[in-house]
């Protein structure tokens, strides 16, 4: 099976997709040229260039102003798959900060685990 060949989850998110969503999904609200983009993300330009139509196909990416020659990015809020990788990173982070919080409970840290739910 060639790269073509994959779709859903798999086709979507790469190792170098899911860095790049990472990195624009944490900054929210700001913006960034693909070169600040590929450079916060931990990817090289080439990949980033690699990926960017399949980001703007799925709608992940949108262009927000033009600086000089530079053209700005950032995450689309609008997008349903957006919106539903919005909630699956804080129900990851929640998942991740119980198991550290039980450690910590464990080992006799802190007394009690608490969660609340945050609304995204």
């Amino acid at each position: 099976m060639n790269k073509e060949d994959v779709s859903g989850l798999a086709g979507l998110f790469s190792g170098s997709i899911a860095n790049i969503l990472d990195f624009l999904l944490i900054h929210k609200g700001f913006d960034y040229s693909k070169t600040e983009i590929a450079e916060n993300a931990g990817v090289g330009y080439k990949t980033l260039f690699d990926n960017w139509d399949k980001l703007k196909r799925y709608g992940l990416v949108k262009e927000t102003r033009t600086i000089g020659r530079a053209t700005l990015y950032t995450i689309n809020h609008d997008s349903p798959i957006v919106k539903a990788l919005k909630k699956s990173q804080h129900e990851i982070m929640f998942y991740d900060a119980e198991i550290v919080a039980q450690e910590q409970v464990e080992k006799g840290i802190v007394l009690e685990l608490n969660r609340e739910k945050v609304k995204v």
